[in-house]
């Protein structure tokens, strides 16, 4: 059945149509779906042919002396006859011109409803305008009626008149409602109705009718997560999947307790204007039919970096995604992802790390390299010995160790950090790293991996001769 408020209707399955037939009820029920119309365009005014469009450049007719385009096409186009004149200014403007009824073919100024149950998809709102006839010659008292959507997981109750029946449908009457359900879950769905009424005989009678439709997801959230050193990179695609342009109203990233998240985007370009206006009615961000993506990067630090507290073993799990968007009517919808997670990484007992280095180094020269030493445990470790390491290519190292080959580290308590300065000197000039500085533990007799390569800038030569001793030549 056909409506005017919405697509199609979606007929019972066979097995409900011939136990309606065997009972021969007196009542029965009529689903449309409510959905909003659409534009729809004629075919015929997509597209206004011009002569003038073949033979003339992209810009002939916005250019400075338009009417010079114009005498060269005229005379292509009309021979040159006495009685033959211009019609009006050459520009654009005179497309819009009806010059001929076919010329006022366009879009019709008129939204078309539906013709069909359409698509439905996770994160809408399903809404139904459900109508109980009563085709009989007898009146239907004291009809109780419900409405309940079943999917794989659950039922939800949408209606229920038990408490307050209503009283009579009288023959040729009927009652009409409307439910509506957010939709959240995948899969196939079944809209259950029925009544409970009284026939002509007095005789109380159950009705019941299936209505099945399926549900689609309407986007997909790609992720990739990449992790370098201390800070988590959540990179998150988003694809279309539906027939028509979604317009991202809100993409947000709900970080996990543990975490601090800040979406990093493109610079703006220097000529973009800023307001207040514009900040406050920000536009959404276009995906459009069919397999349109965008692409969201998010940086993630430990919540606890900031607020100074030692540094506990991070969760694997990083957060979700709360996602809202509209359709070309304005239709919204809403989806939440499952948690992100990221692929855990093994938490170090201790942590070295370099704090400060001189931003100028020269050769041969002393210079103090200052670390911090963080104990990651619930337990008193050390001591500990620092020291460089050989190389494991053989190579001679550039940066050396000045002075006692090995530091010597006390214990360190619970949760504590040390800081300690490390005298090192380089021994060539350009641009170098400070690599291989190892700590071992004395009592566990337990290396830890070295400490990440630093980089150094240009070193200068000890002997440079100062300023002042520099001889000028004379001047006149």
């Amino acid at each position: 059945m056909a409506s005017p408020y919405a697509g199609g209707v979606q007929s019972p399955s066979p097995a409900a149509a011939a136990q309606q037939q065997q009972q021969n009820h007196s009542l029965a029920f009529r689903v449309m779906r409510l959905s909003r119309p659409s534009l729809q365009p004629d075919p015929a005014a997509l597209l206004r042919f011009d002569p003038r469009d073949v033979f003339l450049p992209e810009d002939a007719l916005t250019g400075p002396d338009p009417s010079a385009a114009a005498d060269f096409l005229h005379s292509i186009l009309h021979p040159p006859d006495p009685t033959a004149t211009v019609p009006g200014e050459f520009t654009f403007r005179d497309r819009f011109l009806i010059r001929d009824p076919a010329d006022a073919l366009a879009l019709p100024g008129l939204l078309v409803l539906p013709q069909s149950f359409g698509a439905i998809y996770l994160g809408e709102t399903f809404c139904s305008y459900i109508s109980i006839n009563n085709s009989s010659s007898f009146e239907a008292r004291d009809v109780v009626i419900k409405a309940e959507i079943q999917t794989e997981r659950q039922r939800i109750l949408l209606l229920d008149t038990s408490k307050s029946p209503v009283e009579s449908i009288r023959s040729g009457g009927r009652y009409d409602f409307i439910v509506e359900h957010d939709v959240k879950e995948l899969g196939a769905h079944t809209l259950v109705c029925t009544a409970l009424y009284n026939d002509g005989d007095g005789e109380r009678k159950y009705l019941p009718q299936f209505f099945k439709f399926s549900v689609s997801n309407p986007l997909s959230v790609r992720t990739k997560v990449r992790t370098i050193k201390d800070i988590t990179y959540l990179e998150a695609c988003i694809e279309n999947h539906t027939k028509s342009n979604l317009y991202m109203d809100q993409v947000d990233f709900e970080p996990a307790q543990q975490w601090k998240a800040t979406r990093l985007e493109a610079d703006e370009h220097p000529s973009a204007v800023k307001s207040e206006i514009g900040d406050l009615c920000k536009q959404p961000i276009l995906i459009r039919a069919g397999g349109g993506i965008y692409n969201y990067l998010y940086q993630l630090r430990s919540s606890s970096d900031e607020a100074g507290q030692p540094k506990l073993e991070l969760s694997s799990v990083l957060g979700k995604f709360q996602i809202t968007w509209r359709t070309n009517l304005g239709e919204p919808g809403r989806l939440q992802t499952q948690n992100i997670h990221s692929t855990p990484t093994a938490s170090k007992d201790v942590d070295l790390r370099a704090v400060k280095v001189p931003p100028i180094i020269y050769a041969e020269r002393p210079f103090m390299v200052n670390l911090c030493l963080t104990n990651q445990t619930d337990k008193t470790v050390g001591p500990f010995e620092v020291f460089l390491a050989p190389s494991m290519t053989g190579e001679e190292r550039v940066v050396l160790v000045n002075g006692l080959q090995k530091l010597i580290l006390p214990l360190v308590e619970a949760f504590e950090s040390i800081k300690f300065d490390l005298s090192m000197v380089a021994t060539q000039l350009g641009v170098q790293k400070i690599s291989g500085i190892t700590m071992y533990a004395v009592q566990e007799k337990k290396y830890y991996e070295p400490l990440s390569d630093i980089e150094m800038c240009h070193g200068l030569t000890a002997g440079v001769v100062a300023l002042d001793d520099v001889i000028w030549p004379a001047v006149g």
